[in-house]
């Protein structure tokens, strides 16, 4: 996106949604509640889950789906390096093709001028405000929230499996982000105060320890 006007708005609107400066396993929505739904971080950059960035618009009458990047900076990397804001607004209409051909052009030629190769930190929402989708490349997971219903959520989940609640995630997606496939225990635990129902999943017993 060249459009220093659109990327300001859109920039706006995500940081109605989200504390831009939080990371997780901090709360990174500023008031949408409710459970919560995470993927891995590259699933988001893919096209094949724009259905499901759709799917989630459409529960909350967004016609548009909007994209931010907040690592790397706009200004130091995007601009500097490619002429280029790191954002995007695409209708609910469009294909998966139509998103890849956003996220995957690569800007001067460059595959790092990608968004979907150099995005580090995205933030995810629409017009509406009511829903949003939060990723970050280190833990290498993406939190979704903004379900209408447990009903809502319920059929999203079971349509673009898999998707995990926090429980699941550190079990099963965030182990693999930190040395020794170990999630500290203060990490884990503000993951799940914030994102889940706070109970920790013990970690599972190392077989070789076992009598």
């Amino acid at each position: 996106m060249t459009d220093h006007h659109t990327y300001l708005n859109i920039h706006s609107r995500c940081g109605a949604v989200f504390d831009l400066s939080a990371r997780l396993p901090a709360q990174v929505f500023r008031e949408i509640e409710g459970e919560s739904l995470f993927c891995e971080f590259d699933a988001v950059l893919a096209p094949d889950l724009w259905p499901a960035l759709c799917a989630m618009a459409r529960l909350q009458g967004d016609e548009h789906v909007e994209l931010l990047v907040l690592e790397p900076d706009c200004d130091t990397y995007y601009l500097s390096e490619y002429q280029s804001y790191p954002a995007l607004s695409l209708s609910v209409d469009a294909t998966e093709d139509d998103y890849w051909a956003l996220i995957g052009h690569e800007a001067a030629r460059d595959i790092f001028g990608s968004i979907a190769i150099s995005a580090n930190v995205i933030a995810v929402t629409g017009p509406s405000r009511r829903w949003g989708c939060w990723g970050e490349r280190a833990p290498e997971v993406a939190v979704f929230r903004g379900f209408p219903s447990v009903a809502a959520r319920r059929e999203w989940q079971e349509q673009f499996a898999p998707m995990l609640d926090a429980f699941g995630a550190l079990q099963s997606y965030l182990p693999l982000a930190f040395r020794g496939q170990t999630v500290p225990d203060v990490w884990a635990a503000t993951l799940a105060t914030n994102y889940g129902d706070g109970v920790v999943p013990a970690r599972p017993i190392d077989q070789d320890q076992c009598g």
